[in-house]
């Protein structure tokens, strides 16, 4: 439990998180009432993974956002009612195809079918697929500190912790195939049922009809597909499993899960599952569908096509906090997770985190890093920008951490990695992004005639500085030396009551002189690379383009 006030009370906090539109306030709002119509002395919270691939983001994006409402919730009920959090990981599903982004798939093609902890596991490092993909996804989790505990699917099956809930299923299997067969084509329709038997003779998850049920005997029946012998499985103890919709409600009533969110493209499937669940006597969880995530083309990410970008990829070019922003912003407006996206989310995290001490208790409450770090965001202390180093990197070619710390030691006295590890983080987060991303896509503009002068007019006021220089005289300097056409801006309007500067400008020195499109402030950005620097920068492009 956390406070922001070490003076306030938890029933204070409560109050004004009562009154806060924060999302996962607004989500924990409708457990809160879940629970005064169906009482409880510990809710569950519960986020799926289906291992048949390797995580991705949208796999933290899920654990993480849960998290969050499982925070407010604590909060809104003053901590009072036990939580847990469950990542189940669906693990006994059939492979259904090999994914494109592992090894030794010729090896995964043979296991065509078997449930994912059957499955040899390509990499050779854990006993099967799914405990090679389980163990990437909790390496992960563990990782960013998340409170959960895991669960196998596997092993709830074959332990009998799903006996009950399988033989309820049974039991109401007509109820359950009323609410499933509209839903289904008509060919599919006639042979469903929501029982897979697991081969004995090949371990395979078979999707066959089943032609005869013992509710008494809490067994089913199937012809075997190539021998033709007829098979009684008892439904219980692993010797079945169920398909993913009935799957998904019968955990829910087993379990007795109270919030699980879900990707948009399931919305059906949680309605279907919800009436499933109630079929046997559960209470549906609360939760709401957020948006996909979409890749650089606009299409949605998948964890076996491997497209948009993965965990690793992500910490390879930024903060984990950063991550945790880009999840809590929108979570129900379709967004691209892309490499682009990486620098806005960086130095948006480090702004509210700046902004934080400024706000009253109610505007903290709605601060994305109150929800991000469960009501204790650390202190701000980050004396440059993301976009600041990525702009000191490209103008340098400063590929490694020494030169960008010498830039910064000159600019911030005092600063170094021993007293700013997270600076020097990012100073390496910022190297990998340049030469990844930025270095490979770099083209120079030629300056028009016009530009020439206005760069020729900069290069000669710089000089006129002192060498020390602050951030904010240089940029007024640049500001001033813009002030002509074509980068006048009539409808600003400068504090002597002239025109303003258009971003035209400020955009201009970037692709002309960095080959790039935007950066940070310009006089930010020239105090930190030094305006001997500057200077020398503007006459290289000059003679460029001489």
């Amino acid at each position: 439990m956390s406070t922001i006030d070490p003076a306030m009370s938890p029933s204070d906090l409560r109050a004004l998180a009562e009154q806060s539109n924060a999302w996962p306030f607004e989500q924990a709002k409708a457990i809160v009432a879940r629970l005064k119509k169906h009482p409880k002395d510990e809710v569950l919270f519960e986020t799926g993974y289906g291992p048949s691939g390797l995580p991705h983001i949208g796999t933290f994006g899920e654990v993480a956002r849960t998290t969050m409402v499982r925070h407010a919730f604590r909060v809104l009920t003053e901590d009072k009612i036990k939580t847990r959090l469950l990542a189940f990981s669906d693990d006994m599903d059939g492979l259904r195809k090999v994914p494109d982004n592992v090894p030794n798939q010729e090896l995964l093609a043979q296991h065509l079918g078997k449930p994912l902890t059957q499955v040899p596991d390509p990499f050779g490092t854990h006993a099967s697929f799914g405990a090679h993909n389980n163990a990437r996804l909790r390496a992960f989790l563990d990782r960013f500190g998340f409170d959960y505990e895991f669960a196998s699917s596997t092993d709830y099956y074959t332990s009998g912790r799903f006996d009950a809930a399988l033989l309820r299923m049974l039991e109401r299997l007509e109820k359950v195939m009323a609410i499933m067969l509209p839903s289904l084509r008509e060919e599919r329709a006639a042979s469903y049922s929501p029982f897979l038997p697991v081969c004995p003779r090949t371990g395979l998850v078979l999707y066959v009809p089943i032609v005869e049920h013992d509710v008494k005997a809490g067994t089913i029946s199937y012809d075997d597909p190539d021998t033709k012998e007829r098979v009684t499985l008892p439904v219980t103890g692993g010797h079945c499993k169920l398909q993913w919709k009935p799957d998904w409600a019968m955990r829910w009533h087993a379990l007795g899960v109270d919030y699980e969110m879900a990707g948009k493209d399931l919305i059906d499937s949680v309605k279907l599952s919800g009436k499933i669940c109630a079929a046997l006597g559960g209470t549906p969880p609360e939760g709401f569908n957020y948006e996909l995530f979409l890749d650089e083309k606009g299409q949605k990410i998948s964890k076996s096509k491997g497209n948009g970008l993965t965990i690793d990829e992500w910490l390879r070019y930024a903060s984990p906090e950063s991550l945790s922003l880009f999840m809590y912003r929108e979570p129900k407006a379709a967004k691209r997770l892309y490499f682009d996206v990486i620098p806005r989310n960086v130095d948006d995290y480090q702004q509210f985190l700046e902004g934080f001490p400024r706000q009253d208790t109610k505007q903290q409450l709605g601060n994305p890093v109150w929800h991000i770090h469960s009501g204790q965001p650390p202190k701000a202390d980050m004396p440059v920008t993301f976009q600041l180093l990525l702009t000191l990197v490209s103008s340098s070619n400063a590929e490694n951490a020494e030169t960008l710390w010498g830039f910064i030691g000159r600019y911030r006295p005092g600063v170094t990695p021993a007293t700013h590890p997270k600076l020097d983080a990012m100073v390496g987060y910022a190297i990998n992004y340049y030469r990844d991303f930025v270095a490979p896509t770099k083209v120079f503009r030629e300056p028009s005639e016009g530009e020439r002068a206005a760069l020729q007019d900069l290069r000669d006021a710089l000089s006129n500085l002192e060498s020390d220089a602050s951030a904010e005289d240089i940029q007024n300097v640049v500001y001033e030396i813009g002030r002509r056409e074509p980068f006048l801006d009539h409808k600003k309007q400068g504090k002597d009551g002239r025109p303003g500067v258009s971003l035209d400008w400020f955009n201009m020195l970037y692709q002309v002189l960095l080959g790039q499109e935007k950066g940070p402030r310009f006089g930010s950005f020239v105090a930190v690379y030094g305006i001997g620097n500057a200077v020398a920068m503007i006459d290289g492009a000059l003679a460029r383009s001489a």
